[in-house]
């Protein structure tokens, strides 16, 4: 184990979706479930590591809900969101990873006041880096495995992006590889609260939603695997 393994001592691990989690669930042993806020939270081991595991709900409020209470209820030490996302990059397909080393708010808005476009007022950044630490055993987790990964901007925002003019937008403004609705929620919450954190996320669309509904299961098993490779190296 790692010399800074005390970061980790009980990962949080939140996906949007059942789909995303319940591999994960199933897996658990010494199971505990407690609900805070309506959102159902297992407590209990995974990979031999202490983890909490919640379906947060799909966009940004429900994942810093869940986020917060990871924190403030369960007394999480890292925090991984996983799951699925569409993809922005050519050098991505179905099925393939992307590990996010920063995380955006693609529709915080305050150009008017001239702002830079997903600017966080308050906290005044734009992008937020995930923890090197846990990157680095996302990456090892997903070359083990075999599955194709890179390493970029995820954009989140509360749209399921199905536009090719959102897509560019996305890319020309925030250099993003990927977009969800949760990510960076989550990292918004571990910035505050000073705690390492880290993204996940299996291509389940190219962004535009036409293959969601018939990948979004294959992806989410990818993301799942993907996970518990990772907690063996954390």
């Amino acid at each position: 184990m790692p010399n800074d393994a005390k970061i980790t001592s009980r990962i949080g691990i939140i996906g949007a979706m059942s789909v995303e989690t319940e591999g994960l669930i199933a897996e658990m042993t010494e199971a505990q479930t407690h609900t805070v806020s309506g959102v159902t939270y297992t407590v209990g081991k995974l990979c031999g590591r202490e983890v909490v595991v919640a379906t947060c709900g799909v966009g940004k409020v429900f994942a810093a809900i869940c986020a917060e209470a990871m924190i403030l209820s369960f007394g999480v030490t890292a925090l991984l969101n996983t799951g699925v996302a569409g993809g922005l990059s050519p050098m991505l397909e179905v099925g393939d990873v992307v590990v996010a080393d920063e995380v955006v708010q693609h529709d915080m808005n305050t150009t008017a006041l001239g702002d830079p476009q997903g600017l966080l007022s308050g906290i005044n950044v734009v992008k937020i880096k995930t923890d090197e630490h846990l990157l680095k055993a996302l990456c090892e987790a997903t070359a083990e495995l075999g599955y194709n990964g890179i390493v970029g901007t995820v954009a989140s925002g509360d749209l399921f992006v199905a536009k090719e003019k959102t897509k560019a937008r996305l890319v020309a403004d925030f250099d993003a590889v990927a977009c969800e609705m949760e990510g960076a929620a989550i990292g918004h919450v571990a910035y505050v609260n000073q705690i390492p954190f880290a993204v996940l996320r299996a291509i389940s669309d190219g962004g535009d939603g036409m293959e969601f509904s018939e990948f979004v299961t294959l992806a989410a098993k990818t993301s799942v695997a993907i996970t518990k490779e990772f907690l063996s190296r954390v």
